[in-house]
């Protein structure tokens, strides 16, 4: 049987006189776009183009939303009840949808950014609170989360179908968590390193931890950051490098979303 994998990045981050990322040439080499909804990054101006430009490249859309930090890019810890994570998500993913309405796009998923990604991994009152939120908006949206993560089980409690990310730039603990970024080993910047870890991920289903173990990992959609120096090249390598070894790199809701 083909292997099958979804390439994913961040996208839309840019804001006011303020450019983050390559998207117009990332867009070219994945699957799905996660699209900040204004709150860490990105505008309405910013959101509309970004839009714009997946559908123009047959990407899926999705929504990216995040706590309301542009200073620290919502990488920072806030401490938000169930409630206010809830309704946050709500309205994120409202504005992203709009303009998929004007523009005549389906929304096709819902990734949570950075510490609230990172909080939802593994605190289920807060995984609980957007997954509600996503069902609440559309329930045939799927939700994006860390492989192993409390995130994906409370998207299957809510009923949506969910899709286990694993990252080819970061590296990971022994509990199957993204190394800190605080830390000076928590990227991966060497592609050749990123696409040999890619690889174990797909044909073994394991993982190097830092600390030496072997960690057992689901992989249904990779992300790849677009904010490095080099990640054109390194997405351009990546996917050549899959599509090489025979992986069919495509939308998880172009290849049947993964089961409930």
């Amino acid at each position: 049987m083909t292997k099958r994998i979804d390439l994913n990045c961040d996208m839309g981050e840019s804001f006011g006189m303020y450019t983050f990322g390559a998207d117009e040439q990332l867009i070219a080499y994945i699957t799905s776009a996660n699209i900040a909804c204004g709150a860490h990054a990105g505008e309405p101006d910013v959101m509309d183009r970004t839009v714009r430009l997946a559908k123009e490249h047959g990407v899926r859309v999705g929504a990216h939303p995040g706590f309301p930090d542009l200073a620290g890019f919502g990488r920072r810890m806030m401490d938000f009840s169930p409630v206010e994570v809830y309704r946050m998500v709500v309205h994120q993913i409202g504005g992203i949808q709009a303009f998929c309405k004007v523009h005549n796009v389906r929304m096709q998923h819902v990734k949570p950014h950075g510490a609230l990604y990172n909080i939802a991994a593994k605190n289920r009152d807060t995984a609980d609170a957007i997954a509600r939120a996503v069902r609440d908006v559309d329930d045939e949206l799927e939700l994006f989360g860390l492989a192993g993560s409390e995130l994906l089980a409370a998207g299957r409690g809510a009923g949506l179908s969910v899709a286990s990310e694993v990252f080819a730039d970061r590296t990971y603990q022994a509990d199957g968590s993204l190394t800190p970024r605080s830390r000076p080993d928590a990227l991966i910047r060497d592609a050749d390193e990123a696409v040999l870890q890619v690889e174990r991920m797909l044909n073994l289903g394991k993982v190097h931890a830092v600390t030496g173990e072997e960690v057992m990992i689901e992989a249904d959609t990779i992300c790849l950051h677009g904010d490095g120096e080099q990640a054109v090249a390194f997405a351009g390598k990546l996917r050549t490098a899959l599509e090489q070894s025979g992986v069919d790199v495509q939308a998880i809701g172009k290849a049947g979303s993964r089961a409930k």
